[in-house]
């Protein structure tokens, strides 16, 4: 593929994107996904078991939500009250629920804090050197829970969470990689939040 092809790809990948954001209702969102809020609504909620704390959804990119969402409702991911609630929404309501769950997406500040690890240079190409998606499918790292971006690395690397491109990506970490990722991203601004800290913009503080 020339580089003027993927140009063009990559223009229309962005703007089917901006069409669906802009079809998705945040408003019936946030009837849909009150009962988000049991969990991701509380600042440090931890999971019972593996212990580790709630991922920080406030600022995340709406269409990678439902990206995640389906994985937990086909079993990618395991988790069994997340599959529980995926299974039980249509493509329309998982968009919503993104959508509301979301807010405004945080974008970046073009520059990191702090030194990248050695083991950042395959991360880069689709999460940035300062932990923001590239793609709206693509997770925004910056300032989530550590210790849930090592569940998340080992889960993958363990193929736990079935993902062909992470597989490739974690295969060789090792868990000092993965520490030393983990506390590299969650370090980086501005930084996602729990749903409850969205403020009346739809922004994280």
């Amino acid at each position: 593929m020339s580089l003027r092809s993927a140009g063009i790809v990559l223009t229309l990948l962005i703007a089917m994107h901006c069409v669906v954001a802009q079809a998705a209702d945040a408003k019936r969102g946030a009837e849909l996904g009150y009962t988000c809020h049991g969990c991701h609504g509380i600042e440090n909620y931890q999971n019972a078991f593996p212990v580790y704390s709630v991922p920080k959804l406030g600022g995340q990119h709406a269409a990678y939500l439902v990206v995640a969402l389906k994985a937990y409702a086909n079993t990618e991911r395991g988790h069994a009250t997340m599959h529980a609630h995926a299974t039980t929404l249509t493509d329309t309501d998982m968009a919503d629920v993104a959508a509301y769950l979301a807010g405004t997406e945080v974008t970046s500040s073009g520059r990191a804090v702090g030194t990248a690890p050695k083991a950042s240079h395959t991360c880069v190409a689709c999460h940035g050197n300062d932990g923001i998606g590239i793609l709206p499918e693509y997770p925004s790292l910056t300032g989530q829970h550590a210790d849930y971006l090592e569940e998340s690395l080992r889960g993958y690397r363990s193929g736990q969470r079935k993902n062909a491109v992470m597989a490739g990506m974690t295969a060789a970490l090792t868990d000092e990689d993965i520490d030393a990722l983990a506390r590299y991203y969650s370090a980086q601004e501005p930084a996602l939040c729990s749903t409850d800290e969205i403020r009346d913009d739809g922004r994280c503080e």
